[in-house]
């Protein structure tokens, strides 16, 4: 009962939130038509244009003043959300290799730093419930969401799920619970991307100044740390800052997860069967209780993606799957998930093995059709990506 009041409280705040927004567009309507009228005064009566000048000079500086006391008011009003949130955490570990000796960073790599962001999102607690298959599929109907659309428009739902459905491994028929699949992790995969391209933009924008702010600045040693780049070299970042192709990342998390009925995804959100050797995670059924290792637990499934995309980004063991990367960039490429996951044989002990299952994935599922697809923007911030 209690969650589900919380559910009501959160929609009901963003409703406020579309009423505040659009409130303060029909206010500068308004104040829009004043100025007309102003303006049509002066012309009447043939006042030049110097208090015209200064009219608009005035306007300008106190929309400057207002927005600010809009903002913060919003924010106090209507985005605290400190109420909602949950003190309990759970630790999400994970154990790198300290003795790294890739060529792009030989240095060693600061796990706080380098996984802090992927932390606090693991740490958010969610209202929403679990799901079942049904209400889902209910829910992407109802949105008009379909990967046959996908396929043709290129334009995906922003509807991000928080965990998968318990009844997923029920569903007898494989084409249907390979496309419920597909349509839970398709946004997340996506999300992620976009972050990544964003990064990517406000990094070449830097690069591209002869000077750069203190802000600027302290963002691209907060971007170093979260790489791993300890060595500062751009060139490194430039590497390590990018996306991994949608249709190789759909084709691992099904891999994984047994297109999302394995323990694993059920109980910890895993899509990417990620191991730790200390901290939280699911201990695999056939390893040695005391011995071995564990399959990283996530809160949400976003962290499990954003993990994923992390440890390909960073771990010694995908330089190449990197270095690949960054020469399709350089030659004005695609980034083709065939080429790209032969690079990835590391990432399971059945090495070549491994890459013909996930080029199989690709080529059975025409899983490279969502590689250009791109995510409907929920802000602003996306709509450039669009």
């Amino acid at each position: 009962m209690k969650k589900k009041f919380k559910t009501f409280r959160l929609n009901y705040l963003k409703l406020k939130i579309q009423l505040f927004f659009s409130n303060l567009k029909f206010f500068f309507y308004k104040f829009q038509r004043k100025n007309l009228k102003i303006f049509k005064f002066f012309d009447q009566r043939k006042i030049g244009s110097i208090p015209r000048i200064l009219l608009s000079s005035f306007i300008l500086i106190f929309c400057f003043y207002i927005t600010p006391i809009f903002i913060d008011y919003g924010n106090k009003t209507f985005f605290n959300t400190k109420e909602f949130k949950n003190d309990s955490k759970a630790i999400l570990a994970y154990t790198l290799n300290k003795k790294n000796n890739s060529n792009e960073d030989s240095k060693v790599l600061d796990e706080k730093d380098l996984l802090f962001d992927i932390f606090s999102l693991n740490d958010l607690e969610t209202d929403t419930v679990r799901l079942d298959a049904s209400t889902i599929k209910q829910l992407f109907d109802d949105t008009n969401y379909k990967l046959k659309d996908v396929r043709e428009t290129k334009l995906v739902k922003p509807v991000a799920l928080t965990l998968l459905p318990n009844e997923i491994k029920l569903i007898e028929n494989t084409a249907e619970r390979k496309e419920l699949f597909i349509q839970i992790i398709l946004p997340l995969i996506l999300q992620e991307n976009n972050n990544i391209k964003l990064d990517r933009k406000r990094m070449f924008n830097i690069i591209n100044k002869s000077n750069n702010t203190k802000l600027e600045k302290k963002w691209l040693e907060k971007k170093y740390k979260q790489y791993g780049v300890v060595s500062k070299d751009l060139s490194v970042l430039k590497v390590r800052m990018d996306i991994v192709p949608v249709s190789l990342a759909i084709a691992q998390a099904a891999k994984e997860t047994g297109w999302g009925t394995s323990r694993f995804a059920q109980e910890g959100n895993a899509l990417f069967g990620q191991w730790t050797w200390s901290g939280e995670g699911l201990k695999p059924k056939e390893a040695d209780e005391n011995k071995g290792h564990k399959v990283m637990k996530f809160n949400v499934l976003q962290a499990s993606v954003r993990a994923y995309q992390r440890n390909l980004n960073t771990h010694k063991s995908y330089e190449n799957f990197r270095l690949a990367r960054a020469e399709l960039r350089d030659r004005g490429k695609p980034l083709d998930s065939i080429i790209l996951s032969k690079f990835l044989d590391n990432y399971a002990e059945t090495g070549e093995k491994y890459v013909e299952v996930l080029q199989k994935i690709i080529k059975q599922n025409d899983l490279k059709d969502f590689d250009d697809s791109k995510l409907l923007p929920s802000s602003k911030e996306l709509e450039s990506l669009i």
